[in-house]
């Protein structure tokens, strides 16, 4: 917009995610800094040889799992973040699935949620290369094989289709199916969202998969939706709590004003939905507390009476904490 870089912070924020409310509670927000990174090994690139290279495998290679993968040094913040807040929760709740955008949706990153006893929720390219698992008979020598037919996205087998609606001139497909990816070392649980425009014929979708092979594909589409109620606590923290004007600049500083804000967007969602008294939004929340201290200030009530006070607003008022 500006036409050039402008400074600016980034931050890694961990939040769990209620199904039965559709509310993000952030817990903890992490600076990205890129001093404070692992840093990582330069890559060394052998010389081209003038003479022909052998075909096949080299002599004394070994196989090499797709489960053994270095992690990326942001991999390993994130990794580090996630393991920090499985402390905090520790046993009062059993925290099943990380969602993520598609920005994971590669085989590094579903190990590293998996070495933190978590399933991944994620998206991959619209262009990915997806095998169903062979089903042919061994013939007998060699290795089994194990991809079968390559998924072609415009022509999906009927046998996976779990829903189809029609919502004015769209017309969207939900499929789902265990599938290999050249890339990753685990088979994925994919879902496919198909959409078809009924007048132009014109048709886009949207892959999500997850490590979990036992999630339906109502629950998969539905978790990866919620992740957007993260961006609700993003907005409420910018525009009431000061996560956009703080001017602070030390590490810890950031940090306390970062979390500070995310927590009043906490606290004042369990205000919202425990008091019909402070109204329905965070305006109202906050102009009847600073009514509140108007008044007391105002008049300067002595302790006798904002005694009083405060058992007159218990009396009338009696689900309200003060």
């Amino acid at each position: 917009m500006y036409g050039k870089a402008i400074p600016s912070i980034s931050f890694l924020a961990l939040s769990l995610i209620s199904v039965k409310n559709r509310s993000s509670h952030p817990l903890m927000m992490e600076q990205i800094v890129k001093e404070d990174l692992p840093v990582e090994k330069p890559t060394v690139t052998k010389k081209s040889c003038p003479k022909k290279a052998k075909r096949g495998r080299p002599k004394g290679s070994n196989n090499k799992s797709k489960k053994d993968v270095e992690l990326s040094a942001y991999l390993q913040f994130v990794q580090a973040t996630l393991k920090s807040l499985s402390q905090i929760v520790g046993t009062d709740l059993s925290l099943v699935y990380f969602v993520f955008d598609g920005s994971f949706g590669n085989n590094a990153s579903l190990q590293m949620v998996r070495r933190c006893d978590l399933h991944i929720i994620s998206k991959l390219r619209n262009d990915s290369a997806l095998y169903f698992p062979h089903d042919g008979e061994y013939s007998g020598r060699g290795r089994r094989k194990k991809y079968g037919n390559k998924i072609n996205y415009k022509h999906i087998p009927k046998q996976y289709l779990k829903s189809s609606k029609i919502e004015g001139d769209i017309q969207t497909h939900i499929y789902q199916m265990q599938v290999w990816h050249k890339l990753f070392a685990d088979l994925l649980n994919v879902v496919i969202i198909r959409k078809i425009n009924l007048k132009t014929g014109k048709s886009k979708h949207v892959i999500l998969f997850s490590s979990d092979l036992k999630l339906e594909h109502e629950k998969l589409v539905e978790y990866y939706r919620l992740r957007f109620q993260i961006e609700f606590n993003f907005r409420d923290a910018k525009q009431y709590w000061g996560l956009e004007d703080f001017m602070n600049i030390s590490k810890l500083a950031v940090y306390n004003a970062a979390n500070l804000a995310m927590f009043m967007v906490n606290l004042s969602s369990v205000l919202l939905r425990q008091n019909v008294l402070f109204g329905t939004s965070i305006n109202d929340l906050k102009a009847w507390f600073r009514a509140r201290k108007y008044v007391l200030d105002v008049f300067k009530l002595s302790e006798q009476n904002a005694f009083e006070d405060k058992i007159f607003l218990k009396k009338y008022y009696p689900r309200t904490q003060f």
